[in-house]
C-alpha cells in the first residue's frame, strides 16, 4: 500500500490507533492576512480559468500553487514548499509513497525536513475522498518528525480542489476535521490559517 491507497477514514482507523473527531470549527479565531497583489492578480485571472479547464492538473498549477508560494513568500522564505515528492517514511506501515505537496519548518528547499503541512489534491472534485491520503501522510509526517526529534504542535492537513479547501489537524493521536470548509475567494483566511500553523511550529 501506499498513501493513495488509503481511501477511507476505516482504513485509517484499521490500521492505526488513532481518534477522528469532527463538528467544530478549529481555525475560526485565527486571523485573515493581506495577500500580495501579485496573488490576487493572478487569481482573477486563473481561478476562472483553471474551473473551466477543469482538471485536477489545472487546478494545481492554477490556484494551488500559487496559493502555497504566496503562504511562502508571506514567511519570507524561511519555510520551504515541496511539491510531488517521494515521502517513503515507514513501508511496513504503508506510510509511503508521493505526496502532492508539503510544507516544512525549515528553510532548507533542497531536503525534506521538519514536514508541518500535508497537501492533498481532492480526487474527482470530492474532498472527503482525499480524507483518508490526507490522514495517512499527516501520520507519516508526525512519525518522521519523531524520528529526527523535532517536535511539533499539531500536523495540519488539507484537502483542496482549488476552488474548495477544507483543514485537518493531527494533534497526538487525535484528528480533528475541520467543520468549516473555505472557497477560494476566502483566500486571505486560507493564506492566514497556514501562516498561523508555520509560525507556532
Amino acid at each position: 500500500m501506499a498513501y493513495s491507497d488509503f481511501k477511507t477514514v476505516d482504513d485509517i482507523l484499521a490500521k492505526f490507533e488513532v481518534t477522528v473527531v469532527s463538528g467544530e470549527s478549529l481555525f475560526k479565531h485565527v486571523p485573515e492576512v493581506s495577500i500580495s497583489p501579485e496573488l490576487t492578480k493572478m487569481l482573477e485571472l486563473t481561478v476562472s480559468l483553471a474551473l473551466n479547464i477543469n482538471t485536477e492538473k489545472a487546478r494545481s498549477e492554477l490556484i494551488i500553487a500559487p496559493i502555497l508560494v504566496e503562504v511562502w513568500q508571506q514567511l519570507h522564505r524561511k519555510v520551504s514548499l515541496f511539491s510531488g515528492v517521494d515521502f517513503s517514511v515507514d513501508e511496513s506501515r504503508s506510510l509511503n509513497g508521493y505526496c502532492d505537496y508539503l510544507m516544512s519548518d525549515s528553510p532548507d528547499q533542497v531536503f525534506l525536513q521538519a514536514p508541518v503541512i500535508c497537501v492533498v489534491e481532492a480526487k474527482n472534485e470530492n474532498i472527503k475522498s482525499g480524507y483518508a491520503q490526507c490522514m495517512a501522510e499527516m501520520l507519516a509526517a508526525q512519525l518522521y518528525n519523531a524520528k529526527k526529534s523535532h517536535a511539533v504542535p499539531y500536523i495540519l492537513g488539507v484537502v483542496t480542489t482549488g476552488s474548495n479547501w477544507k483543514f485537518l489537524k493531527l494533534e497526538d493521536s487525535q484528528i480533528s476535521i475541520d467543520f468549516d470548509e473555505y472557497m477560494i475567494l476566502q483566500s486571505h483566511k486560507i493564506v492566514g490559517i497556514f501562516v498561523e500553523t508555520l509560525r507556532h511550529v
